[in-house]
Parts: structure tokens; C-alpha cells; sequence
């Protein structure tokens, strides 16, 4: 058989994600401190295991609606509602998905056509322009700077913008960065998007971890955004439910109707144990995400801190769980000080360049582990910055 013929053109060309290459290679070795994924190193909270647990002694492992139940997508509008003043139906405008990255990839290929353009401001997650080209779109990066704290600014959004743009991504707060859009950053985006037909997909994933006195503003808040915005977000981060593998996607009933149908074909419908899990963590967690939420705190100054210390210009992140400090001292590219940095002293991060390729010249550094773990890798990485000096 020539594979090479038979398989699908545009997924062979994607690469294969820079976070887990990196992750993989710590694998392989002995005594590596790895700072790679954003896992957060605290247990699912018990009361929330305890619900999915009780489904499953009670015999509830049967296919919910393709859309989630009714209950947890009642309980995803309350907390909108209730944390971000945003109204969605629950029978119409709320889908259910296998985390975050399903509800990105039915926003993507529900909205984009063959030679649509999605702007993609960069450094940014990995998945999104993969997800747009294999759509067949033409992802856009948008470079976002450390003296503009990595914000998407309304100039270079503006000069982005063509006759072919169809979505905009706004992934805020930042994975790698750790930027956040405060509102009048939103508003300043919401003016440039007026008059368009120019769709945004909102990645809020990280919605719950911002620092700081200013809480998350949703991009739907804005006024006239709603109607325009698709809002992606989930419980892996936030209740520490990575491996539940469960997220949601809201927005207008015309879009959601299309979403919803590539989600019936696709996967059918999120893990039942799952859905009785999140309703718990949304009705009674709120407890959980504040405790988390200092402790991220504490840490992200520890390690801001920490490389600041030992000579790494580090910007300040205000929300997510990464730093994303600068290596501009060694003269080594991203990808050299990570492979050094990981063979010579056995601690694991991510080269920028695995968010874009604006992303050179920093790293990507996740502070979601233990502060014992945190502390031996600044303790290594500042061995290994001895020759530098």
C-alpha cells in the first residue's frame, strides 16, 4: 500500500504537538523535574469524585443526550449567569464535549469553509491553527508582544483583517503567556470587530485562574459580542478534572445547531460519570477553584520571583498557570536551551517556538506543580545558566 497517497494531505503535514515532544523526551530519562503540561498536581476535589462515583454504584453509565444532560447544561448557564452575567439557554445554546479541544474543533469546522482565514493571535495554544488548517482554513498568526504584556491589540487586529477572515481567536487568559484582556482590552477588540461578520471563538478555559484584584471579563459580555462569540471552556483546570475529559461550548442557537451535529456524528455524547461529576463541581465547587486559585498564586511568585533572581527576564502573568521567561542571556535559541537544559541538569520545559513562532527566544514554564518541584528546577536552572554568566 502507498500510505503516502492514501492519507489525508493536510494531517500529514500538521506536526505533531511541541508540548508533548518535550514531555515524551523527560520520559525517557531518570530524575528529570518535568514543568511541561498544565496538570494540576491537586486531586479531583472528593466531593466531586464522590458524585461520579455515585452514578456508577448506582448503575447511571447509560448515553446522555447528544447535547449533555439537561441538568449540567442548566448548571453551566446558572454559573455563567452567575459568575459572568451571561445568558444561554440551556436546550438550545449549550453543547457538552469531551473537554476544551472537542468544543475548538466543532467551533472550527462548523464556522470555517475551505479558504476562510482565522486570525490567531500567537504565542497561542497549540491546537488552534492545526484545527483551523485541517478545517481547510488558512490559520493567521497575529504577533503579540511582552511589551504590549502579550495582549492582542486593536492595531494589529485591524491590520490582520481581510476580505477572507472568517474567525477570530481569542485565548484568553493566555496558554503559553499567561496575558490577560482586561475589559477595556475587550471593548478596544469589540470596536475593530463592529460592522464585521467576523465570528470569535473565546477559549475561557482559564476563566477561574486570574490574580490580582480584576476578575475575568467574558468577551460575550461586551456589548453587541454576544451574538458573535462561540465560548469554549471546561473543567480541567479550573476543579482539576483533566482526566474526566469534559468541556462545553455556548453560543447562538444557528451555530450551536451545527455544532451539535458534529458532535452527534463524531462522538455522540460526553462520559455520563463525567457530566454527574461536573454538576457537583459547579453547584458546590466554588470553594475548590478559590483554594486552588491562591495556591496558583503563591506559586506564580515564587517562580516569577525565582527567575527574575537568577537573571531570566520573566514577564508577569496574570492568570493561567505558566511563565514564559525570556532566554535572551544564554545566545541559545528556544528549542537549544530546552534540549540542553533537559540532558545536562534533567529539568523539562517547553521552547516558545511550540506556540508560534513568535514564541522564540522565551519559554514555557508550568507552575502547576508542587512548590518543592518548582524550587529544585529554579535551584538546576540556575546551575545551568553558570556558564552564561
Amino acid at each position: 500500500m502507498d500510505y503516502e497517497k492514501l492519507l489525508n494531505p493536510r494531517l500529514v503535514a500538521t506536526q505533531p504537538s511541541g508540548i508533548r515532544r518535550f514531555f515524551d523526551m523527560a520520559a525517557s530519562l531518570d530524575n528529570v523535574i518535568a514543568l511541561t503540561i498544565g496538570e494540576p498536581d491537586f486531586s479531583t476535589p472528593w466531593h466531586i469524585r464522590q458524585a461520579g462515583i455515585d452514578t456508577l454504584e448506582k448503575g447511571k453509565t447509560w448515553y446522555s443526550p447528544n447535547a449533555g444532560f439537561v441538568e449540567l447544561r442548566r448548571a453551566i448557564a446558572a454559573y455563567l449567569k452567575r459568575r459572568f452575567t451571561l445568558q444561554y439557554d440551556p436546550t438550545s445554546e449549550v453543547v457538552v464535549t469531551v473537554g476544551g479541544s472537542e468544543a475548538i474543533d466543532l467551533t472550527m469546522r462548523a464556522l470555517v469553509a475551505p479558504g476562510d482565514e482565522v486570525l490567531v493571535p500567537s504565542p497561542s495554544f497549540v491546537c488552534y491553527a492545526p484545527l483551523a488548517n485541517l478545517a481547510g482554513g488558512v490559520a493567521v498568526a497575529i504577533e503579540t508582544r511582552a511589551e504590549d504584556d502579550f495582549r492582542l491589540t486593536a492595531a494589529t487586529l485591524k491590520a490582520a483583517i481581510t476580505p477572507k477572515t472568517k474567525l477570530l481567536i481569542l485565548p484568553y487568559p493566555n496558554n503559553p503567556t499567561g496575558g490577560v484582556m482586561r475589559r477595556e482590552h475587550l471593548e478596544e477588540i469589540a470596536e475593530v470587530l463592529r460592522g464585521t461578520d467576523i465570528m470569535v471563538l473565546s477559549d475561557e478555559i482559564y476563566a477561574e485562574l486570574t490574580y490580582g484584584g480584576e476578575r475575568h471579563v467574558s468577551f460575550a459580555e461586551i456589548d453587541g459580542m454576544w451574538e458573535r462569540t462561540i465560548l469554549v471552556s471546561g473543567f480541567s483546570k479550573a476543579y482539576a478534572m483533566t482526566g474526566w475529559r469534559l468541556g462545553y461550548a455556548c453560543g447562538p442557537k444557528p451555530v450551536m445547531e451545527q455544532m451539535l451535529k458534529l458532535h452527534q456524528y463524531g462522538i455522540m455524547s460526553a462520559p455520563t460519570t463525567a457530566q454527574y461529576a461536573a454538576i457537583e463541581a459547579l453547584t458546590n465547587g466554588d470553594e475548590d477553584v478559590e483554594y486552588m486559585r491562591a495556591e496558583y498564586d503563591a506559586r506564580r511568585r515564587l517562580i516569577v520571583d525565582g527567575f527574575r533572581k537568577i537573571g531570566m527576564p520573566c514577564f508577569e502573568p496574570e492568570g493561567a498557570f505558566y511563565v514564559f521567561p525570556s532566554v535572551e542571556i544564554t545566545g541559545l535559541s528556544s528549542e537549544e536551551f530546552c534540549r540542553r537544559l533537559l540532558n545536562e541538569k534533567r529539568v523539562a520545559v517547553v521552547p516558545g517556538t511550540a506556540f508560534g513562532a513568535c514564541g522564540e527566544g522565551f519559554l514555557r514554564v508550568s507552575y502547576c506543580y508542587s512548590v518543592k518541584h518548582i524550587q529544585e528546577a529554579l535551584k538546576r536552572i540556575d546551575e545551568f545558566l553558570e556558564e552564561f554568566r
